[in-house]
């Protein structure tokens, strides 16, 4: 702690405020939560980019930067932004943030004394970065793991083993990350699960008037994806449905740059197919809440499925039946889950679903019993407090037996004195003899008829 006790903690991320995305806005959270509970809190983060992929033009020209916000101090780097998503771009764009971040932390004034490093993951420079600067100060290291990089890559796999193991306690965003985090190495008795909570209102305004603002005709049905616009996972299955169904409209959000990086992906985009910009934080819900069926791609639980839940509409995920999605959309009753590949599953659901939106009211019970905003932060409190809690004394030892008694020494009889006129050894007397006994002997009758 510093020296007026306040406690001084460090939150590694990659993305944070003012960026729109799911990720960026936990982060933001979190921090903001801290800040308010009386800590000293700086965030060590890139420059704003996603999820348009594009550096935001405020930062263009910097190096590096530092700002506050909601009391967080934040002490921005600079790195690669690439245009195209690859999995060699990935690599470079994680490399650049991690020499960044290196580079930056030595300069940025208050680290000294920190009382815990965290961490955000799928990062893997965040991950990296986070487990060395708690090396450093010799304080505890805590991860948030919402999705990881290593099923699909077997380095990052080798390199989130290695950060993992490194971490005091481990936060996991959902069930299925347990089992993941225990099979790279992460013990079972540090894993805490510390699931995405809602990060949108319920929708205020009534449906048909947003539908109608959206230019939506009335009866059409509206599939509406439902996921981070920056990562485009599944996407294509999206641009096939509306290709094989012209009577439905399918709705992507991104912006210009995220419509030509689809087209470029899926060869071109059907007329009834439209990428609409993403919305703020206020008008979000309200498009949700506007669509027949919400579709979902991400296997890993993206943060925009609880927005899905409170908008209140059935959910469509296309994701394995065993994913994290799909278990989540599963037990909050929400919706379907379908296989991905092939479009004839997702409209046929589709359908189904759109037929009978009722099936979306469970998705709100189940948001406001488990993914609120409040129980989100406390349960990241309790992994905080678990990091710093100290070791716990070690058990007394038993009592040593008592030591066997020592057996007496036997008694020694004294050595014979020697005489001192002529140093002979004089023994000692012998015992007298006791006398012989004297017995009488009386004659027999034999005796007697020999004297007669």
């Amino acid at each position: 702690m510093t020296r007026t006790g306040v406690r001084r903690l460090l939150l590694v991320t990659t993305n944070y405020a003012p960026e729109p995305a799911g990720t960026s806005r936990y982060a933001t959270q979190i921090a903001e939560h801290w800040a308010a509970g009386g800590a000293e809190v700086h965030v060590l983060t890139g420059m704003p980019h996603y999820p348009a992929w594009r550096l935001d033009p405020a930062y263009a020209g910097k190096r590096e930067a530092e700002e506050e916000r909601g009391g967080v101090r934040v002490h921005r780097h600079g790195h690669t932004v690439p245009s195209r998503q690859t999995a060699l771009s990935r690599a470079r764009f994680e490399a650049s943030l991690l020499r960044g971040a290196l580079a930056a932390a030595p300069r940025i004034e208050g680290l000294e004394r920190l009382d815990a490093v965290a961490a955000q993951m799928p990062s893997l420079a965040a991950g990296v970065v986070g487990a060395r600067l708690a090396a450093r100060h010799g304080v505890p290291f805590v991860p948030v793991v919402r999705n990881l990089l290593g099923t699909r890559a077997a380095v990052a796999r080798l390199v989130e083993r290695r950060v993992l193991r490194q971490a005091a306690v481990v936060g996991a965003a959902h069930e299925t990350l347990v089992g993941e985090l225990a099979a790279l190495g992460v013990p079972q008795d540090r894993i805490r699960l510390v699931p995405n909570w809602s990060l949108t209102p319920r929708a205020s305004r009534p449906r048909e008037q947003m539908r109608a603002m959206l230019g939506w005709r009335p009866g059409q049905t509206v599939l509406m994806h439902c996921g981070d616009p920056g990562d485009g996972h599944g996407l294509e299955l999206l641009v096939d449905a509306a290709r094989t169904d012209p009577t439905l409209r399918v709705v992507v959000l991104g912006d210009a740059a995220g419509r030509e990086r689809l087209r470029a992906r899926a060869g071109g985009l059907p007329p009834n197919l439209d990428v609409a910009p993403l919305p703020d934080d206020s008008e979000l819900p309200e498009m949700l809440a506007a669509a027949d069926v919400l579709a979902v791609t991400d296997p890993g639980v993206p943060a925009e499925l609880t927005s899905c839940f409170a908008a209140g509409r059935p959910i469509v995920a296309v994701v394995p039946e065993g994913s994290g999605t799909g278990r989540e959309v599963a037990q909050a009753g929400a919706g379907l889950v379908v296989p991905p590949g092939t479009p004839g599953p997702l409209l046929a659901a589709t359908r189904a679903l759109a037929a009978e939106p009722e099936r979306g009211a469970s998705g709100p019970v189940y948001a406001a019993a488990h993914l609120t905003r409040e129980a989100g932060l406390a349960r990241i409190d309790e992994l905080l407090s678990l990091a710093l809690a100290p070791p716990p004394a070690p058990s007394p030892l038993p009592p040593m037996p008592a030591a066997p008694p020592v057996p007496a020494e036997p008694v020694v009889p004294p050595m014979p004195a020697e005489s001192p006129a002529t140093g002979e050894v004089r023994l000692p007397p012998m015992p007298a003899e006791p006398p012989a006994e004297t017995k009488t002997v009386e004659p027999s009758d034999a005796d007697e008829d020999a004297v007669h």
